[in-house]
């Protein structure tokens, strides 16, 4: 296992801080309700990079700073939030959603306020999500003469097609209860860091070399066909057994004891 990763490069709007194995990321930014910018793009991309060339890093914690907001989408006051270089084939925040949707270091959402626009596209890119219960979640960008549309790729798979119509053609939010019922998330509590201790001790017990290959072969067979997909998977299950933690993991369930998990 490779050592944690060196002290954060990343821009003061994005604070990356290791707490044992998990890497946390926040977008503090709070004057602006944690809106995206350039380098709040630039330093996520960079974490992910690091984070999933490192073995020692077992999950990614996403959140915003303070109780107001996740994140509230591009920053408008900025005035150059949908303006590009159209030249170049490919965008920031879309090549965010391509990094994650290829990331096989699990990936947590802290929704602690207010998700909206693209703040929705950075929770939702990520595998898992908790929110506290004053959380609100929407699409309002027809409220300013836009319509979300990257987001979309990330939030099609999430949502039911009519209440993803719904909110991005209203752009009226829905709140955390609403949110928990339309499996938008995995929890909802009081307070979101117990949820997140929740949630990452359910995960970091297990084995992270079956972790990061199930999460490979979950994301790979999204888009394929059934049998496309039952060819894919049943090549991958005699992969699994190959590795070290599966030899491991099946010793210790016949001697009755904790597996030791070397991540091989």
């Amino acid at each position: 296992m490779s050592e944690s990763p060196p002290p954060s490069s990343s821009p003061a709007e994005l604070r990356e801080e290791m707490r044992g194995p998990v890497m946390w990321l926040t977008i503090d930014r709070q004057e602006r309700r944690n809106a995206i910018n350039a380098a709040v793009l630039e330093g996520l991309s960079d974490a992910l990079t690091r984070a999933n060339r490192d073995t020692a890093v077992r999950a990614v914690v996403l959140t915003g700073a303070g109780t107001r907001a996740f994140c509230a989408g591009a920053d408008l006051q900025s005035g150059t939030s949908f303006k590009f270089d159209y030249a170049a084939p490919y965008q920031g925040m879309a090549n965010l959603f391509r990094q994650a949707r290829q990331s096989t270091v699990p990936l947590i959402a802290r929704v602690n306020g207010a998700c909206m626009a693209g703040g929705m596209g950075l929770m939702a890119m990520c595998d898992m999500a908790v929110a506290s219960r004053q959380a609100v979640f929407g699409l309002p960008e027809v409220k300013v003469g836009v319509f979300p549309a990257q987001v979309l790729s990330v939030l099609g798979g999430l949502l039911p097609r009519r209440v993803l119509a719904e909110m991005c053609i209203t752009g009226e939010p829905i709140d955390a209860a609403q949110a928990l019922e339309l499996k938008l998330v995995n929890r909802v509590s009081d307070d979101v860091d117990e949820s997140v201790d929740w949630l990452l001790g359910r995960l970091l017990d297990k084995s992270p070399a079956a972790i990061r290959r199930g999460l490979y072969t979950m994301k790979k067979i999204e888009a394929m066909a059934f049998e496309e997909s039952m060819a894919f998977t049943e090549s991958q299950i005699g992969l699994f057994a190959l590795t070290e933690d599966a030899a491991e993991g099946q010793l210790a369930f016949r001697e009755k004891r904790k597996p030791q998990w070397s991540g091989r």
